[in-house]
């Protein structure tokens, strides 16, 4: 599993690596930038909103957001990614932060009109998800929404699927979404969706009313 350490060294490279993937149409970025573009306009149809961002790494969403006048707080795990992202927005609220240990006290006094992650929240087993998903819940406003980015599946059979195409490259140690198995264990969401975007890449959004 990736560390702090590696996330800094990785970070100049970040976005090269993940354009590579998409142009291949490869695990684990193959629609990449459809996973962003549909977050982001999940996200536009509120403007100038309050918005949560979870592991936005370099900014590539984040500071289109940013751009369009709302208003930003951001949790990363590398110094290095967050010192790319603040030079695109600084005024964001923009924090080192490691979610395997909640939300900062700082942002649980906040509420939010959207929570968004992308690429990030598979990070987290299985079952430290659902706690954490179940968590941002607290942190919404009304008709506020999460969406999530991610590599993602509909099913266990797309995600062993794309496991056997991808063996080459397929990282043991990160926790994909199946969504088939997750919905059941949102009972605290009145709605959850599921778009599956790439053979590996789909968007979840979730909302209590």
């Amino acid at each position: 599993m990736l560390t702090n350490q590696d996330f800094n060294l990785w970070a100049n490279q970040y976005d090269q690596t993940v354009q590579l993937s998409e142009d291949n149409k490869t695990y684990p970025f193959a629609g990449y930038k459809e996973v962003l573009n549909i977050v982001f306009n999940v996200v536009m149809r509120q403007p100038q909103s309050s918005i949560l961002d979870i592991g936005f790494g370099t900014g590539v969403l984040t500071s289109q957001l940013y751009e369009q006048g709302h208003l930003i707080d951001g949790l990363d795990f590398s110094s290095e990614m967050i010192s790319l992202a603040r030079k695109k927005m600084p005024d964001a609220n923009l924090i080192e932060w490691d979610i395997s240990k909640g939300l900062p006290e700082s942002i649980k006094a906040k509420k939010y009109d959207s929570i968004i992650s992308t690429y990030a929240l598979h990070h987290l087993t299985d079952e430290e998800k659902v706690p954490f998903i179940q968590s941002l819940l607290l942190r919404l406003n009304d008709n506020g929404k999460i969406v999530i980015g991610d590599i993602a599946f509909q099913t266990r059979a797309a995600h062993n699927q794309c496991r056997d195409r991808s063996k080459e490259f397929w990282d043991e140690d990160e926790f994909y979404f199946v969504f088939e198995e997750l919905k059941p264990r949102m009972a605290d969401f009145s709605h959850s969706t599921f778009t599956q975007v790439s053979h590996c890449g789909g968007v979840m959004v979730l909302s209590k009313t």
